[in-house]
């Protein structure tokens, strides 16, 4: 939460939604507070820090897409014991600039894969944007092991 310029000179109080690649809670909030510090003067708070449910993260190239949706995938395996199709739903965030665009993001992506799948929901996010924890700890020399994602407000 920020005091941010609006387009008619005013300052607003604002909520924004980003994702932080990082190891633990604390890690999440200082790397979002130094990521924010560049583009912020005044006042940042954290406002809340909480485990992202995603998968993975499918990032885009492309200049247009700059929205993050959230895609429910299910995928479809076969069990060797009873021979019924089973169901394993996993969450994706996609880098976008609309619904058909996320979808097809996800069937390329996907599409090089043997995994059969089925995308059973695409939803609009308010994120902002996601820092990677690749790009950091390459950057500061760490350890790149096991990366959760956090969901900072």
């Amino acid at each position: 939460r920020y005091e941010k310029m609006m387009e008619d000179g005013m300052q607003k109080k604002v909520t924004e939604l980003y994702v932080v690649d990082a190891l633990s809670f604390t890690e999440a909030e200082k790397t979002i507070t130094e990521e924010m510090s560049a583009y912020i003067s005044g006042e940042f708070e954290v406002r809340d820090i909480k485990k992202a449910p995603y998968g993975e993260i499918f990032f885009s190239d492309a200049d247009g897409d700059d929205k993050w949706f959230k895609c429910k995938l299910a995928f479809i395996t076969l069990d060797d014991k009873t021979q019924k199709e089973k169901r394993t739903s996993v969450y994706y965030l996609v880098q976008a600039a609309s619904v058909s665009g996320a979808v097809k993001h996800v069937d390329e992506v996907m599409g090089s894969t043997m995994i059969d799948y089925e995308i059973t929901a695409i939803a609009d996010t308010k994120v902002m944007d996601v820092f990677e924890h690749d790009n950091r700890a390459k950057a500061e020399g760490q350890n790149e092991d096991a990366k959760p994602e956090y969901e900072e407000q």
